[in-house]
Order: C-alpha cells, then structure tokens, then sequence
C-alpha cells in the first residue's frame, strides 16, 4: 500500500470540450445552450454546453429527446478536425511535464506527475499550472483531480467542474469512497448500479462491507474490482498510448423485438454510440460485431471484417443491417442488442476507397 499511495496522478478532463471549442469560435453561441451533433430525428448528441445541461441535456442523448428538454437548444455540425487539432495542443502541455500520459479520449487524460519533468514536489501545483497553459493557449478551461491512484483522481476531477480541481489525499481516500452512492462510481453504470442496489449496497461503505467472494459470486470478475475500489485501491499504472482492443454498447430493451424493422431501429443506437466513440476519439475499427440475446437469454454474436477500417456510420449501418439480415427469419424475441468495434487503429491513415467486406 506504501507504493500505491507515493504516486502522484492527476485526471485532466476539458470542460464540455467539444462545445466549448465552438462557443470559443463562435462568440454569438456563447452564454447559450449549444449541442454539438446532429439536429436530425435520429441524430444523437456528441456533447453538450454547460447552458445546455441545466436542462438535462447529456452527451449520447437522442437529439429528439434534448430538444424537447430544451426548446432553445442550438445544434452544431460536430469539427472533429479541429477538436484533434486542440488536443494536440494540450497533449504538448501535457508533455512538458511527464511522459507518463494516458490518454482517455480527445478531451482527457492520465498523467502520472510523481518524477515529473520539471521536479515540482506539488502534484496540485502540477495541475494548476497546466490548467493554466492550458488556458492561455487554447482559451479552454479544464478540470483536474488529484490522487494516489487512477480511479480517485478520476473521481476527484468530477468534484470541483468546471474550471477546477480537488485533491483527494491517502488519508482521505477510504473516507470519500465510502460516503459516495454506488452510482458515483466510475466504471460501475445505471444497471449495476440497479443490481447492487437491489442487494441492498447503496454507499462505499455498503460496498467495502462485501466479500470479495460474495462479489464475484453476483459480478464475476467485476467483483474483484468493486471489493478494490470500495476499498479506495487501484493498483493500475498509468500507462503511456494504451491501445483499447474494442469498444461497445448495447441496448436492453423492456418488450421482445420481433420483427425486421425493430431489429434495425434496436441497433442504431448501439452503431451510434460506436461511430460516436470513433469520431471523439480519432479511432476506426475494421471488425464490426453484432450481439443477439434472445429472449431465453440464449446469446449469439455475429462479426464481419472489412479490408479497410470504417470510415462512416453509414457503411457501419449498412454492415450491420447485412449482419442483421443473416439472422432473419427470428425463431424467438430478442430482449437485447449491441454492437462493438475491434481491430482498431488510430483515424487519418491512408485507406482503400473501396472497403470490401470479408467474413471472420
């Protein structure tokens, strides 16, 4: 424990990033509730301004849905160009002060500040005065937390947005987790949450009062995970251009999808969440695969590979809708589906115009 609580780790997370860079070029969206993403009946927000949030719009929101949250909403062509091109510029701030950088997204970041670069004792004087840089280069303001361990300094640069930061010190680490709900939880979502409430855990210090055995026997490998955190330990180090292997989402659904045109509308939100992922993070796949659980709960997977890596959501849709298709005529409801991305590899290289399908 000694070890883990010597690092020194901020979490930097830029304030509503993708809004803010179009109400900072765009001086007339300011002070106004912006929504970058499409305005269309099945687009879906990519980010959303603080003015916007008020109103209980978020980021993966139907825009349908925030639009109706909020009348005034005003919708903005995502620049993903020009969102690298920022992020660039703050992982060159970032690299003045360690190589220890693990990037999460375009927006945020791991950077493990115990031997930093520029010997500064203070990982909180670290983060102020990248925040600072920050600012002066880009006219962005950002977020950080500070901690002994990855998950905390996550937890802590929620704690003080926009435009802040908090320190969470070993001494405080096992008190702060224990006060949160399960659902503050980074890494732990609605359903888990819903789960766990179900068994009665509401708090961390509901969550640190299971056995690690009790919580693998009701989250498998998860539950080792949860007994550590709850624990406020998270032995994970920061490390430099981690390379995700997928990335998914799926949607659970209340009644039985039965019919084609239901199996179709049911993945567009999951191939919207994947494209979404793709353009924040400048990331293209080349392996799309498509999860079927059936309503006996028997589950079926189904992946095709393209030469190239996708390139848009529409040929990600059309690929899906083939994989779909494959499946039809249904012999029994389907209660959820999901698609993810794999083979993986960063956006801009050099691509095929044509992208030929092959199966896996």
């Amino acid at each position: 424990m000694e070890q883990q609580e010597s690092r020194k780790i901020i979490h930097l997370d830029m304030d509503a990033f993708y809004a803010s860079v179009e109400q900072r070029d765009n001086p007339a969206l300011r002070g106004r509730p912006v929504a970058v993403g499409g305005s269309r009946q099945r687009g879906v927000v990519a980010a959303a301004s603080y003015e916007a949030r008020q109103f209980g719009v978020r980021s993966a929101m139907a825009s349908s849905v925030a639009k109706r949250k909020c009348p005034e909403l005003i919708f903005v062509k995502p620049r993903f160009e020009v969102y690298k091109e920022v992020s660039l510029q703050i992982r060159e701030i970032f690299a003045e002060y360690t190589p220890l950088i693990e990037p999460v997204s375009l927006d945020e970041a791991y950077l493990d500040v115990t031997h930093n670069l520029k010997q500064i004792q203070s990982a909180t004087q670290v983060a102020q005065e990248i925040r600072a840089k920050i600012l002066a280069k880009t006219q962005l303001t950002a977020s950080a937390g500070i901690s002994y361990n990855k998950f905390l300094a996550k937890l802590a640069s929620d704690y003080r947005k926009p435009n802040g930061q908090f320190v969470i010190k070993p001494a405080q680490g096992l008190a702060f987790v224990e006060a949160l709900s399960v659902g503050q939880f980074h890494g732990i979502g609605h359903v888990t949450a819903a789960r766990l409430n179900q068994l009665g855990i509401f708090t961390g210090q509901d969550l640190g009062q299971q056995t690690e055995a009790f919580l693998r026997q009701h989250f498998g490998k998860a539950g080792s995970y949860y007994f550590a955190i709850a624990r406020a330990q998270d032995h994970r180090p920061v490390v430099a251009d981690r390379v995700r292997k997928s990335y998914g989402s799926e949607t659970t659904f209340e009644q039985d999808l039965t019919t084609q045109e239901e199996l179709l509308s049911g993945l567009q939100p999951a191939l919207e969440s994947v494209w979404s992922y793709c353009q924040r993070t400048g990331i293209l796949g080349r392996t799309l695969t498509v999860k079927v659980k059936y309503n006996d709960f028997q589950l079926l997977t189904r992946s095709r590979t393209v030469v190239a890596p996708f390139t848009s959501q529409a040929i990600l849709e059309q690929v899906g809708r083939e994989v779909l298709e494959s499946l039809w005529p249904l012999l029994k409801g389907v209660r959820l589906l999901g698609a993810s991305l794999s083979n993986l590899d960063t956006m801009g290289q050099d691509t095929p115009g044509r992208q030929l399908l092959l199966p896996l």
